[in-house]
């Protein structure tokens, strides 16, 4: 039903699959509207002709539909009654609960200001050692998961947002199974931590093209703790495949040239301005990015996180590492580009030189392995590498491993010592002197 002085046209003059041109003024860009009862967004304008994307597709739409536009974009009330909350992509509750008051925020606004930012310094410790011991997490980063869609990436998110040393976590779902999105509910239910977590939900149920407002909603949200009340605050975003594949879906349906792998032209550009909000702000709040990208066939370099390595600061590597039969972070293939501006800062002094030599030896058994998968003889040496690897991937590197940096540390030490002499693990002999387990 429309509102007094809304403006109503009822004359469209093309509908494709996704979208219908209107003849229309005073209109702007990303305002939404509806199409004969149909939610829609304007995505072109040329002089007169606006053309709106259509979020469940244009199907039953005649040429004399009615076209009300709301007189604004997508928007989002904020304040500290988000919190515990399950929203859909519109922002709209989906967990019983009464509607959120707030101030009205446009949602999908620029990246800040790099004069307002502040070099990341703060550490933020998950409580999984795979990450925190040699991928160290910094207040106001962005960085994936590549992950196979096959492995457990939502339990470790989920993991992430009831370990994690933050003030607020705000979960944003794309495409989930409503399995998935019961999981989350009940995981945090049950953990008693929903009044730190926030979550906007699309699931497979819902129109592909609502994980478009997904990143959006959650990052306004972000943004309000962050700025206006200067808290440390970790987005969790997944599976950024999908919110990609929602990209290609509209493109195509607007008759778009399509890039590499379907994806549209404009994929980096699109990633960049939701990685982007990542920011450690002098105030002391902070918004840390950690998505999930899912892997084709384990292909990296497929266009989506072959764009998203360029934009991030590293990316988490999850493997099936078939030796212990567990799910770990890749040592290897993972990288945290600030690691450095906490560890043995932040952490305890060990810290660095821990993590070097665990690596380095837990290198020297993947050359043992391959040794022995080749018909050669191993050395003493090579037998306890591989028996070393077994415990590091078992008792550090596996996602279910929860242990503070302080025991991480310990746990490497009580390694070394079990397998090694203090000579072979080529480490400062203070430290040596100071941590070696007699």
């Amino acid at each position: 039903m429309a509102k007094a002085f809304q403006k109503i046209y009822t004359k469209i003059t093309q509908i494709t699959k996704a979208t219908c041109t209107v003849k229309a003024t005073g209109v702007g860009y990303d305002e939404l509207a509806t199409v004969e009862g149909k939610l829609a967004q304007v995505v072109k304008i040329i002089d007169d002709e606006v053309t709106l994307q259509i979020f469940e597709g244009t199907e039953g739409i005649p040429t004399n539909a009615e076209v009300i536009f709301m007189g604004k974009a997508p928007s989002l009330k904020v304040s500290d009654q988000l919190a515990g909350r399950f929203f859909n992509a519109y922002g709209e509750p989906i967990d019983g609960g009464p509607e959120p008051e707030g101030e009205e925020r446009a949602i999908g606004g620029p990246s800040v200001n790099p004069v307002r930012r502040k070099q990341p310094s703060e550490l933020i410790a998950t409580g999984i050692a795979g990450i925190d011991l040699n991928n160290t997490l910094v207040s106001g980063q962005k960085i994936p998961f590549f992950a196979d869609p096959d492995q457990p990436f939502n339990q470790v998110m989920a993991t992430v947002a009831l370990r994690a040393e933050t003030d607020k976590i705000i979960l944003g779902g794309m495409g989930m199974t409503n399995d998935d999105y019961l999981y989350f509910k009940n995981v945090f239910s049950s953990a008693g931590a929903l009044d730190r977590i926030i979550s906007f939900m699309n699931t497979t149920e819902d129109p592909a093209v609502e994980r478009l407002l997904v990143p959006d909603m959650a990052l306004t949200a972000a943004e309000y703790f962050a700025v206006d009340k200067n808290e440390k605050v970790l987005v969790l975003l997944t599976d950024m495949t999908s919110y990609a594949d929602a990209l290609s879906i509209v493109s195509n349906r607007m008759d778009q040239i399509p890039s590499k792998d379907s994806m549209p032209g404009s994929l980096y550009s699109d990633l960049a301005k939701i990685y982007e909000k990542a920011a450690q702000f002098p105030s002391g709040g902070s918004i840390t990015i950690v998505a999930v990208t899912t892997l084709s066939g384990g292909d990296i370099t497929h266009a989506v996180p072959d764009n998203t390595g360029y934009i991030t600061e590293g990316q988490l590597f999850l493997r099936q590492d078939s030796d212990v039969g567990k799910v770990v972070i890749d040592p290897f293939r993972s990288l945290s580009r600030l690691k450095q501006n906490v560890q043995g800062k932040k952490t305890r002094d060990d810290h660095p030189q821990v993590m070097n030599a665990a690596v380095r030896l837990y290198a020297d058994a993947a050359n043992a392995k391959t040794k022995l998968e080749n018909g050669f003889d191993l050395t003493d040496y090579d037998l306890r590498t591989l028996s070393f690897a077994k415990d590091y991937s078992r008792e550090l590197l596996a996602i279910d491993v929860n242990l503070n940096t302080v025991e991480m540390l310990d746990k490497i030490w009580e390694l070394l010592s079990k397998h090694f002499r203090p000579a072979e693990v080529n480490m400062k002999q203070e430290l040596v002197d100071r941590y070696w387990k007699k």
